[in-house]
């Protein structure tokens, strides 16, 4: 039976098969056999009992070494005792010989444990005199952040432009000079060069001619003299924005030739005014900029402020007549209405703006409460006629200067505040939401002379 069993299967990986019995090939005789030899054939093909003397397993017949092997049973059988070493917590094979998956992922894992770091990784190779090997990781350099520059440093960047000529071409004009008539001509033309206007030019060389007249004179007296001049033209200017919140809402009307910066502004006026508590609405009243509706929108939505704004082309007037309405009816304490950019040399657009002032009028006899007018630092004189002209039409009551950078000609502000006493409010000097700032006389003028200013 055990070799019946070792015949006819196999055990491993090959799968079971049943062999197939050979016959012995027919050959037939050329000579009719004898009885005789008939019978001996015959007898040969009768099928003999085999007697084999195997091993008897107690409960298996066949040896677990044999079950690897397809070609019958191993020849070793006396190693069939001894102890086969299995891994403690690992399942039995099955009787087909399957290796289960529990045993063969704790092999792997004992292998990845065992197996240590590759042997060209850690070797550092030594390299001659002269040479050495990069660091794995870079260097980390820490950002330091920019020093904030207080207000005074950043306008006096923004003024650099003035007072650096300025100041430049008066040290040179008093170099190894005394003071005398010719000289005094000569600086008046430099600071009437300088936009300060005619009338702070001849201030400022008056009092220099009554302190130093005939003796030696420095640069440095000139820009301490003219930083007290352009103060004294100023101060009267530098007044707060005095809101009536009597008024609900208090209507301020922004206006300006385009470029000026006024869309900007309200944004910059909204969010001081939000900051502080009050319920701020804006009024896009420029209808000829899709740009300029599109960006009070975006300063309304980052004050917290309401927004009215009609559609592209539409009556100006119209929209400022909406706002007031929907102002009031909301509570709001300001209403500030943009307005299209007039150039003031173009009467028909100068007729609008007359028609939004009488529009407000009717619905409050004292609105506009405040008309503000948004200047250009880089201009120069051109900023004085835009005043003249912006005045008579919408009665300007105050000034806002914007653009106070690197390429202002800040004197000009020098020269309006001289002639029209009109109030300067704030000056920008960039585009930030913190960048406007309520104008301080004393400051300014030094900047423009080039002063340091003493500490507070």
């Amino acid at each position: 039976m055990v070799s019946f069993i070792k015949r006819v299967f196999t055990f491993g990986d090959k799968p079971v098969e049943k062999p197939v019995e050979e016959k012995p090939p027919v050959i037939a005789p050329e000579v009719a056999p004898t009885e005789s030899e008939a019978a001996a054939v015959q007898a040969e093909l009768e099928p003999k009992p085999r007697e084999e003397d195997l091993p008897v397993a107690p409960v298996d017949p066949v040896a677990p070494a044999e079950m690897e092997t397809a070609g019958g049973p191993s020849a070793d059988l006396a190693d069939e005792a001894d102890e086969v070493a299995v891994l403690p917590g690992v399942e039995e094979t099955s009787d087909l010989g399957v290796v289960p998956l529990s045993l063969l992922e704790a092999e792997a894992a004992a292998e990845t444990d065992n197996a240590g770091p590759s042997e060209t990784a850690d070797l550092i190779p030594v390299l001659p005199k002269g040479f050495s090997t990069s660091k794995s990781e870079p260097d980390v350099v820490a950002v330091v952040p920019p020093a904030k520059l207080t207000w005074f440093q950043r306008l006096r960047a923004g003024l650099a432009r003035t007072s650096s000529q300025l100041t430049g071409q008066i040290a040179a004009l008093f170099t190894k000079r005394k003071l005398d008539d010719e000289t005094l001509e000569d600086l008046e033309d430099l600071l009437i060069q300088a936009d300060l206007g005619v009338e702070t030019a001849m201030r400022i060389t008056g009092t220099l001619s009554a302190e130093r007249y005939g003796k030696d004179v420095t640069g440095e007296d000139v820009s301490r003299i003219m930083s007290a001049e352009i103060t004294k033209v100023l101060s009267p200017v530098a007044k707060p924005l005095q809101l009536d919140l009597n008024h609900k809402p208090h209507v301020i009307l922004v206006v300006g030739v385009n470029g000026t910066g006024k869309t900007t502004t309200i944004g910059k006026l909204a969010a001081k005014l939000s900051g502080s508590g009050l319920k701020v609405m804006l009024a896009a009243g420029d209808t000829f900029r899709a740009a300029a509706i599109e960006q009070l929108k975006i300063w309304a939505d980052r004050t917290n402020s309401e927004f009215i704004g009609t559609k592209l082309g539409a009556d100006a007037a119209g929209l400022a007549y909406d706002a007031y309405v929907q102002a009031k009816e909301k509570k709001s304490d300001v209403l500030i209405i943009d307005t299209a950019g007039r150039l003031q040399n173009k009467a028909e657009l100068m007729a609008e703006l007359e028609k939004i002032v009488r529009v407000l009028a009717k619905l409050d006899p004292d609105a506009p409460h405040t008309v503000l007018q948004t200047l250009d630092a880089t201009t120069g004189q051109n900023a004085m006629n835009q005043v003249e002209i912006f005045r008579n039409v919408a009665g300007v009551s105050g000034l806002i200067m914007t653009k106070l950078d690197g390429t202002a000609r800040g004197g000009i502000l020098v020269a309006i505040a001289a002639k029209h006493r009109l109030p300067v409010y704030f000056i920008g000097v960039g585009e930030g939401i913190d960048d406007l700032e309520p104008f301080e006389a004393k400051d300014f003028a030094e900047a423009i002379a080039g002063l340091t200013p003493a500490p507070h």
